[in-house]
């Protein structure tokens, strides 16, 4: 494992509403890179959260954050969450809370089962309304961008 080594990954589609939530911070943590150097040799990545490929890029990485939209039964839009590898862990037997096939603590349970875990994990979730067709973040979603932008500055700068 390389400890030095950090990676933020946002999971989702563009064309899925709310899901596009991850892709749209690592656009605004890439048009940041060059200006922060909180964000200096941070790999930042954008994924559709299918495990193998999502085990790929945190695989050796000191520090991966995870950036993503989960559904929320209780229509709590735009609250934020933050999770560690310890509480993924709990979620591994749970149904799925992420707008993808296989819950995040499912794919967390692979990684540890192949060790390919990173040395910490993080995730930096928002709850998202509509995960249709289309383009476009709803308004409660679209607002949280910048917090969590912000967020994952200070988690890598923490090294």
């Amino acid at each position: 494992m390389n400890a030095g080594r950090r990676v933020v990954i946002g999971v989702g589609n563009d064309y899925r509403r709310d899901d596009g939530f991850g892709p749209l911070v690592i656009a605004g943590l890439t048009g940041r890179q060059d200006d922060d150097p909180r964000l200096s040799g941070v790999d930042l990545r954008v994924s559709d959260g299918e495990p193998t490929r999502l085990i790929d890029l945190w695989t050796g990485a000191g520090l991966a954050v995870i950036i993503d939209a989960v559904l929320d039964d209780g229509h709590h839009a735009g609250n934020r969450h933050e999770l560690t590898l310890d509480a993924l862990d709990e979620l591994a037997d749970t149904q799925s809370a992420s707008s993808h096939g296989i819950s995040l603590g499912s794919t967390v349970a692979l990684g540890h089962a192949l060790g390919r875990l990173p040395g910490r994990l993080v995730v930096l979730a928002v709850s998202g309304a509509e995960f249709g067709f289309g383009q476009g973040l709803t308004p409660p979603v679209a607002a949280a961008v910048p917090a969590v932008v912000e967020r994952a500055c200070e988690l890598v700068a923490q090294r």
